[in-house]
Order: C-alpha cells, then structure tokens, then sequence
C-alpha cells in the first residue's frame, strides 16, 4: 500500500522537498511533496514497454479496425485501474488512398517500402501505402522543377534565377518546414502538382548508418503525412467550428479551405532519384544540394513527369478515450492530459511511446486513489483518434465541449512521441514558473541530475529556478483546439526522439528498441514529469498561474512588432504599448497578492475561476484576419510557417505582409484584448486581497 510509503517518507525527503511549491502553503505543501515522492517511486519501465507492444503490434491508422483496438485496449486498462472511461466516437473525412502513380519514360516509381527480414512487423497487414492526406485528386504530366525544401525563402531564389514553377510538377525535399506548406506555396504558385521526397542528407545514409544496421531512413523509405492547411483549422475538413458526429451538417468537399488542389505524393530518395538526374537548368546553389550522387540542377526537366492521385473521400470513425478522476471540488475547473493513439502504420516512436506514458501516469494516479486521495480537481486523461490527419479527434471533441470546457478547464497537458534525447517544452507564459518547479524537482536520466539543470546550464546565485522560458506553440498536435482556439492554458512536453524513421513503415517496437529509449528510463522520466504536473494542477491551493511572467513575455513580444514599423508610417502603438505597460503592473501586483494569500492558506474557489478565466480574455471571437477558427491573439500557427509560431500574430504577420491598415487594425484589437486580461488579472487580485 501507498500509505507504508508515505510513513517512510515523513522520516527523510530529499533536497528538492525543501523548495517552495507555487500554489501551496505550507501545510498543504508537506502533504504534496510526500505524495509526490511516493508517485515517483511507482512508473515501471515494464508495463511501459508491455503497452507499447500492444499498441504497436499491428498498424492502426485512424479509421481503421487496428485504430478501434487500440482504443479498446486502453479503455479496457483504464476500467481494469478502477477509472471511469468513456469512448467517444466521431465521423470525419478521411481519405485512404487508391491510386499513385509516378513515371517517367523509361522509369516507373515503386512507391513501396520493402520489407526489413529482420523486423517481422515491416510485414505486417494492414500497411496503408505511402501517400499524403488531403492532397487532391489529380492526374497531371508536366516537367520537373527542384524547389529545395520549398520555403518562401526558396521560391523567391527561383524566381531571381528566372526558373518558374507555373505549369510545373516541383520536388522538394522533407525539412526546414513543415510538409503542407511545400505543395502549399507550389500551388499558390501554379504549380500542377508536388513531390515531397527524403533526402539522406537530411535522414539517411549521410547522418548515420540506414535501418535495420542503423537508425536513419533506408533507401526505400518514404514520409507519409497530411497536407492540409493548418493554418486555417484543424480537425475534419468539412464541419470547420462544429462537432463532426454522425449526422452533422457538412461542407461540400469543394467548400473545404483546407484541402489543397493539387496532388501531392510522398517518395524515397531511391524514386526520386532518377527524377532528379533530369533535372536541367542552373546549378543548385551548394546549401540546396543533398548527399546523392547526381549533380543538382535546378530545373525544369527536359521530359515530363507523370504524377497520378486518387483517394476514397470517405467518412470513417474517429475513437477518443476519456479517462476520469472526479475532483472532491465541482466548481474548480478540470486538469486534461492527452496523447494521440492513431498512427500511420505501426508508430511505435510516433505516437506509442507518448501513448504508454499516458497509460503509466493512468495508473499511478489511480494508485494514489486506491489509496485515499481524491484531487481537488477533476482529471482526465484522454488518448485521441486522428491527429496524424490534422488533429481530427482532439479538435472534434474541443468544439463539441467547447462551452463547458471554457467555464472549466484549468490547463491542457500534452505529449506525442518520446525518446531519449533532452527535455523539449512549448506552452503558454503563464505557465514557466510552474514548468520550471516540476523540472526542478524531476531527474533527467541522462545527466542524474535535474532535468531544469539539464537544459538550463544550472541555477545562478540567488534564484529558486533559472530563467527559462517556454517557447510559444504553434501547431503540430493536440494542444491546438484548446489553446487557439478556445485560449486555455496549455503545455507540450517530451524528451526529444529519433528522426529516421518518422511516418514510416520502419517505426517498429525492434527500431525503438535498439535505437531509442531501449530500457524505457525516459519513459519513466516523463511519466514521472506528468504525474507531478498533474498532482500539482489538480491540488493546488491556488492555480499555479504567473501572470508577471506573462505580463513580461507579451511585453517583450509587443517591443518586437513595434521595432518593425518602418519609418515615416501612420501605425499608432501607443494604446498597445499603454496597455501592455498596465498588463505589467497587474502582473506584478498580482504576484503580490497572489503571495500573501498562499502563504494564508485563504485563496477561494471564485479567486481561481478568475484567475483561470485570464486566458481566454486573449480570445477574440472572430479570430485572425482571413482564419477566424483561430481566435488567440497572442499565439497562432504562422500562416507561411506550419508548426513554428507566429506570436501576436494578427500584428506580426500583417507587418511582415506590409498590410499597414491592417496591421493598424489589429494592434488596436490586440490592445483590447491586454486591456480586458488586466482588468481580469486585477479582479483575481482584488479576491485575493479580500481573503485577507
């Protein structure tokens, strides 16, 4: 039982029992800290490695009869630890594909990934071929033009060497940006179709050795992934803003903005190669050279490619698995952890290795019940369908929720794929200090010492936690319905992994195990990162939220926009740099209080459904300019940068657009959104001032 473990810890806590916790007093921070070392004491390395070879045993890409296993498999855990579990089930566009051709006289791609002898499960049934989700159907023959890794940066070097890409099939190398955005900005463009192909410069023989004698892409390996327009929504394609559950009105395939028009296939360096050598044209610049043995040109091609895509366009069922710990208090908002558990094939790495975490954290959180503890707040911890085709499970389920989890939901913790490389964070500002104490009080197992120590350098003279800022997060998983788009508070969290084998038919539990966190010691790690995070949201006296961090991130962030402006223009910053400067001292004053309250022990339930309520003042309801689905006005995807973000973005990218009225328009907008978090920011002060 728990309960022996805690009478031991009350003899002896180690060195990090003794700092302050943000959020609880004294009394209530002695009983955390020996529930939390007892909590870290429980993740096994063994069940952990048991849940990923259940869920990657076959493939189960959503939609599938593989993905409904997996999801029933880890309702059926969740039910056996005693946590009410429900799957919820939704309906979206996914389309599977059926055609892919690629030829050119004299050469045909094989567009396969053979099978490694010494991995049984690259044989698996079930495999769905290498393809792009969302691009278009289409059957387009025109030449060839290289594009490098098809950035913005990219396309306007072609156009200074006069090479045009209008009327052309272009090929682009994986990296550098995110994958839509490559047949993206090729279509806009003209473009009539795109080739997305891996280079071993930048995944293969010329990092390391190829699977199965090394962890890099073989020659025969191909990246599959979605291509559809993120920056505009998430989630199914043709129900943009509401729940896509059977039955629900539904946009015409045509109405859907983020399906591209044109087709687009993924290829390994093997296909792409024969391509590449008809390339005629100027010399690539060195930088946009890989490592095949052929001379890079940049275009077009004296003979033409062949491209032809098809795909069944139909709906099929998404499974999200919701796992509940009821909190002893209805009225202070919920604490939600979640994973995505669909994968393209077998996806030991991406997403099982995160999924497993979320099942070990599971458990041990139902441990502590077992032993009498009963959260303040209510946990759940979800395992989402269809994130792999552009976060489909998780958003469907935000905008089904969407009024109750704007009345309740605290913070929003997420994880994806996990390996044994160093700790990688993203989340909202309020939340570094928080971040910073957890990372603090857990041991990376590299180094032996604290994780914070591990990516920080160390802590200077003087200070309980070093400065470290989390960076801001754009999309690329499931934290973005509830962050973008609803503004809750929201981390993302991982131990960095293993590129080589990325969406590919190689990510097998035989690849993890020989070149990823083999003895699943990160694994432990990030169980042991999540289950303190969660110990802490959910029992804390006061919602650990900075809003002097906060206040000093956005003020730093608005100094960065207004140093763009150019000379001589009529943009008026004067009510954002006015507002910014109060958001800074309602931050500090709310520290102060915020303080003092703790430390009473006399922080009440309406002071931390306002403080948690500050988030969404950043939320405006009609979103960014041209992406209303898009409603924080302090962090958004870039519209030209995929999964990196843009901060204050409808500022930043009208600047960078030289859209002066509209960057005009949007600083006043933004402005009124500082102005509405400090007003909230301040009546949270005054209630805790009030307990007094």
């Amino acid at each position: 039982m728990l309960t022996r473990g805690l009478l031991v810890l009350t003899v002896a806590l180690p060195m990090w029992a003794q700092a302050p916790i943000r959020g609880f007093n004294e009394a209530s921070q002695a009983i955390e800290q020996k529930r939390e070392q007892a909590a870290k004491s429980l993740p096994s390395p063994h069940l952990l490695k048991l849940y990923m070879e259940r869920m990657a045993r076959t493939p189960h890409v959503a939609g599938s009869p593989g993905s409904k296993q997996v999801a029933d498999y880890a309702a059926q855990q969740f039910r056996e630890w005693g946590l009410t579990t429900r799957i919820e089930t939704f309906e979206a566009l996914l389309p599977y594909p059926t055609t892919r051709l690629l030829e050119i006289p004299g050469f045909k791609a094989s567009l396969t990934e053979p099978v490694v002898t010494e991995d049984a499960d690259t044989a698996d049934h079930g495999q769905i071929p290498t393809y792009n989700a969302y691009a278009a159907s289409g059957d387009v023959t025109a030449p060839l033009v290289y594009v490098n890794y098809g950035t913005p940066e990219d396309y306007a070097f072609l156009e200074s060497q006069g090479v045009s890409v209008r009327g052309k099939i272009v090929i682009a190398r994986y990296g550098r940006a995110w994958r839509g955005l490559k047949p993206k900005l090729a279509q806009d463009r003209g473009a009539l179709g795109c080739l997305i192909y891996s280079d071993p410069r930048d995944d293969g023989f010329f990092v390391d050795n190829p699977y199965p004698d090394g962890p890099m892409r073989p020659a025969q390996g191909a990246q599959r992934g979605s291509v559809m327009d993120m920056a505009l929504y998430t989630g199914d394609p043709l129900t943009p803003g509401w729940a896509s559950e059977p039955g629900a009105k539904r946009l015409d395939r045509s109405e859907a903005a983020t399906i591209l028009k044109i087709p687009v296939l993924p290829i390994s360096w093997t296909d792409a190669e024969p391509l590449l050598e008809k390339l005629q044209g100027p010399l690539a610049p060195e930088p946009w050279r890989g490592a095949l043995p052929i001379t890079y040109h940049l275009g077009p091609s004296a003979v033409s490619a062949h491209l032809s895509v098809d795909f069944d366009w139909t709906n099929k069922p998404l499974y999200n698995v919701i796992a509940t710990i009821p909190g002893s208090s209805k009225d202070e908002g919920s604490v939600i952890y979640g994973n995505h558990h669909d994968a393209w094939v077998n996806g030991a790495s991406d997403p099982v290795s995160g999924s497993a975490v979320v099942m070990e954290t599971a458990r041990v959180l139902s441990l502590l019940v077992k032993d009498g503890w009963q959260p303040k707040r209510t946990i759940e911890l979800a395992l989402w369908d269809g994130e792999e085709f552009g976060l489909l499970g998780s958003t469907e389920w935000v905008e089904k929720h969407a009024d109750e989890l704007r009345k309740g939901n605290a913070v929003y913790l997420n994880t994806d794929s996990n390996g044994s490389g160093m700790m990688s964070a993203g989340g909202s500002s309020s939340l570094d200090r928080f971040l910073d104490e957890v990372f603090r009080d857990t041991e990376d197992p590299h180094t032996g010492t604290s994780i914070l120590q591990t990516i920080s350098g160390g802590v200077r003279p003087g200070q309980q936690v070093p400065e470290l800022p989390l960076g801001a997060l754009g999309s690329g998983s499931d934290y973005v319905g509830f962050l973008h788009h609803l503004g809750i508070a929201s981390l993302n969290l991982g131990f960095g992994a293993l590129p080589g084998q990325y969406h590919s038919n190689y990510d097998t539990i035989r690849f993890f195990d020989l070149y990823s966190d083999t003895d699943r010691k990160y694994a432990v790690a990030l169980t042991q990162v999540m289950t303190l995070a969660i110990l802490r949201l959910a029992n804390a006296d006061a919602l650990p939220f900075d809003y002097q961090s906060l206040a000093q991130t956005v003020s730093r962030q608005v100094e960065e926009v207004r140093s763009q402006v150019p000379a001589g223009s009529n943009i008026d910053f004067r009510e954002l740099m006015l507002q910014a400067g109060r958001l800074n001292v309602a931050g500090r004053e709310f520290e102060v209080a915020y303080a003092m309250a703790v430390k009473r022990g006399a922080v009440t339930t309406r002071a931390n459904q306002v403080i948690q309520a500050v988030e969404q003042a950043f939320v405006l309801n009609d979103g960014l300019p041209g992406r209303e689905w898009y409603r924080n006005q302090l962090y958004a995807p870039g519209m030209l940068t995929g999964y990196t973000a843009k901060t204050l973005p409808g500022v930043r990218e009208a600047l960078e657009g030289q859209r002066w009225a509209e960057a005009n328009e949007q600083a006043q907008r933004l402005a009124g959104t500082l102005k509405a978090a400090t007003a909230q920011i301040e009546a949270a002060t005054q209630l805790l001032l009030e307990t007094r």
